[in-house]
């Protein structure tokens, strides 16, 4: 059965971008970041990202993301894995997506598998959506 968890975030923590590699008018950059998860996610987790910026702007981002929390009452820790864009720097063609890693659950998540969205609000905030199941 596929269940359904939905909420938002906040950026605890944001070790600046760090370029490390600029060719062409495209940079590279790397970042880590904490967040807080609340909603039907309650916790905490440390994000690994590298970004690409071009001359439109920041326009793709992939990113390895540790969580460790209670989701709908099930507490232990997995791995998302990021994968996210924009055709021209612009929020209005933005794609925001996670992937659950698979064999990453641990705790009472062991098994766990799924995806979801990232939704950027216009003042900032972030909102979160996951579809998942477990073993």
């Amino acid at each position: 059965m596929t269940l359904h968890a939905s909420g938002t975030f906040d950026i605890a923590s944001w070790d600046g971008e760090k370029p490390y590699d600029e060719q062409g008018g495209n940079k590279l950059s790397r970042a880590h970041i904490g967040k807080t998860f609340h909603g039907d996610l309650v916790g905490t987790s440390t994000t690994e990202m590298i970004a690409v910026e071009s001359a439109a702007g920041p326009v793709a981002y992939v990113a390895v993301e540790h969580v460790q929390g209670i989701l709908h009452g099930r507490e232990g820790t997995f791995v998302l894995q990021h994968s996210a864009g924009s055709e021209d720097g612009t929020s209005d063609t933005q794609w925001l997506r996670w992937q659950i890693v698979p064999t990453t659950g641990t705790g009472e998540l062991a098994g766990l598998r799924g995806s979801g969205t990232i939704t950027v609000g216009e003042d900032g905030s972030h909102s979160w959506t996951l579809e998942y199941t477990l073993d």
